[in-house]
């Protein structure tokens, strides 16, 4: 079977509304799972569970949407109907024109390019965090402990944080206290 032929089959039974039609419907799934399951206290297997069963049944759609099509009479294997073009509904000839695929390919350049871009930002960012051999060995923290709203109510609360911190935190620096 010609490479030609084959999309043009995908196409003809239905493969790829069924295809994006699927993915749309199990990304939204996933979705609101993963917003609704925490407010249940669902444990996470089942969004795990969820998630696994969407992506196994995705070619399983897929053999179905190429193995039987809807019709109005209901559902019937492929080869029972006559092929014939969805949008026009008219029988289609064995000899079937090539449209223009151009959005295809600018869809997986696009695509391609975008994963590419992904990339190269996560391989060239700088590390994140700061390691221990870039400190020096001599360093100087310093604690804001003072009421910055200048509410006279609040001093108690910074009064007996800052020796007390600076204790914890310093301990062998004797001109901290």
């Amino acid at each position: 079977m010609k490479i030609d032929t084959f999309f043009a089959e995908l196409k003809r039974r239905n493969v790829y509304k069924i295809a994006v039609a699927y993915a749309v419907v199990g990304w939204l799934l996933v979705q609101v799972t993963t917003q609704v399951f925490p407010i249940f206290e669902i444990p996470n297997w089942a969004l795990r569970l969820i998630v696994l069963a969407i992506i196994i049944g995705f070619p399983i759609a897929l053999v179905i949407a190429w193995a039987f099509e809807l019709t109005p009479e209901g559902i019937k294997h492929t080869e029972d109907v006559v092929p014939f073009d969805s949008r026009s509904g008219q029988v289609l000839s064995d000899k079937r024109v090539l449209k223009n695929r151009t959005w295809i390919y600018v869809t997986l350049i696009g695509a391609a390019l975008s994963v590419a871009l992904f990339f190269v930002g996560r391989l060239s960012a700088p590390g994140s965090g700061a390691s221990a051999a870039g400190l020096s060995e001599k360093s100087i923290a310093v604690l804001p402990f003072e009421n910055q709203n200048r509410d006279p109510n609040n001093d108690y609360l910074c009064d007996g944080i800052s020796p007390k911190a600076s204790s914890i935190a310093f301990p062998n620096c004797p001109s901290s206290r």
